[in-house]
């Protein structure tokens, strides 16, 4: 499984392209087979993305996971406190200020 990730250009938060529009949420990843680099030119020419690659996953049975540890690590949030990390269903996600 590939899927797609970057940051958004307004906030600088890591998204994950969704198949149709980009989520603050891994689980809401979507499958990018071999059209990844082709999606990831479009949105970064449509200056919706900084930086999108695409990586390796894993459909497990807590959803969508990075394959590598640093993009677990984007995924989830800090390693060291889990109060700080992005939940599932945070009503405030995206609404940060920087």
């Amino acid at each position: 499984m590939k899927i797609l990730t970057g940051n958004d250009l307004k906030t600088g938060a890591v998204i994950w392209w969704a198949g149709s529009d980009w989520s603050l949420h891994v689980a809401d990843a979507a499958d990018v087979g071999d059209h990844g680099e082709a999606i990831a030119a479009a949105e970064n020419a449509a200056r919706r993305v900084v930086g999108p690659y695409v990586i390796d996953a894993k459909e497990t049975a807590d959803g969508v996971r990075p394959a590598h540890i640093k993009d677990r690590i984007r995924a989830l949030g800090p390693t060291v406190r889990l109060d700080l990390s992005l939940k599932p269903a945070d009503a405030d996600a995206g609404n940060w200020v920087i």
